[in-house]
């Protein structure tokens, strides 16, 4: 990615917002050169990706230099130990995979999924055992994965997303070591942990971390907030990561793609503001 600017490294999120299609004609027309998908339900449903479709959204993604990433969907239970229903996880990530090669795509966010506080060692050994099955296949297939953190539930919680905590983290990437399985980073996410987004940083492997997830936060819990309406110090956090060694993309995670769109010059101008070489010329020079 040398010679990008900062801008061109942040990308949208389209999600399940918007026809793929016409994201990607957006994404064009927008100048923004990174964009992941939700392909679950309608308007992307998977079943609705044929030869015909996927050719198309190739040939766009071409014609317009796009880089396109799918994101599955974090209420699918990675962690799942029911029968037929895992055997269903496993096909699951696989159609994610086989699609993300039919389309171009060059990464696919996964999650490590959930637990019931009471069987939490017994689904983080179900949730590892899959992510390491996923690894495999995707070294069949040429996929790459990237396991994001997830978002932390109220302290007396029931069901909990994992991994969230850094020690999680930590544990999941040392187990993980397949080269198919890099790191999306969700900063909003890490924000209301106690290490805060500086301690994830300086915790974890900035090497195999390939997307920064972006939106604000509160502090308190899960929300993705519009950039600079919440409490995140994006000037700090974009000069930590870089300074990092980062070369990955961004990702806006928040709001309507119009709102990723503008949150774009707000996320340039608070680096700049930090001392962050943008890679372009400030609105004043």
């Amino acid at each position: 990615m040398t010679g990008l600017s900062l801008r061109d490294r942040i990308g949208v999120d389209l999600g399940r917002r918007i026809a793929l299609e016409d994201g990607i004609d957006w994404a064009g027309r927008n100048g923004v050169s990174y964009v992941d998908a939700q392909t679950d339900i309608s308007p992307n449903a998977l079943e609705s990706f044929d030869d015909a479709r996927c050719a198309r959204i190739r040939a766009a993604c071409e014609e317009h230099g796009l880089h396109l990433g799918l994101h599955t969907l974090s209420a699918v239970n990675i962690a799942e130990i029911s029968p037929f229903l895992r055997d269903a996880v496993d096909e699951y990530l696989k159609a994610y995979m086989d699609l993300s090669k039919k389309l171009g795509a060059e990464w696919i966010v996964v999650h490590g999924g959930y637990h019931f506080t009471a069987d939490k060692t017994l689904r983080t050994q179900a949730s590892l055992d899959r992510l390491m099955r996923a690894c495999d296949y995707a070294g069949e297939v040429g996929a790459v994965l990237l396991l994001e953190n997830l978002n932390g539930e109220p302290e007396h919680a029931e069901v909990n997303y994992m991994p969230h905590a850094l020690d999680e983290c930590q544990e999941f990437f040392a187990k993980l070591t397949s080269p198919n399985l890099r790191w999306s980073f969700t900063i909003n996410h890490a924000h209301f942990e106690p290490e805060k987004i500086s301690g994830f940083i300086d915790g974890m492997d900035m090497n195999r971390c390939q997307e920064v997830r972006i939106a604000d936060n509160n502090g308190e819990y899960e929300i993705h907030m519009q950039p600079g309406t919440g409490t995140v110090d994006f000037g700090e956090m974009f000069q930590k990561i870089e300074n990092a060694g980062f070369t990955g993309h961004y990702m806006n995670g928040f709001g309507t793609i119009e709102d990723m769109l503008e949150g774009r010059d707000y996320l340039v101008e608070r680096a700049r503001e930090a001392g962050v070489d943008v890679g372009e010329r400030s609105s004043q020079g």
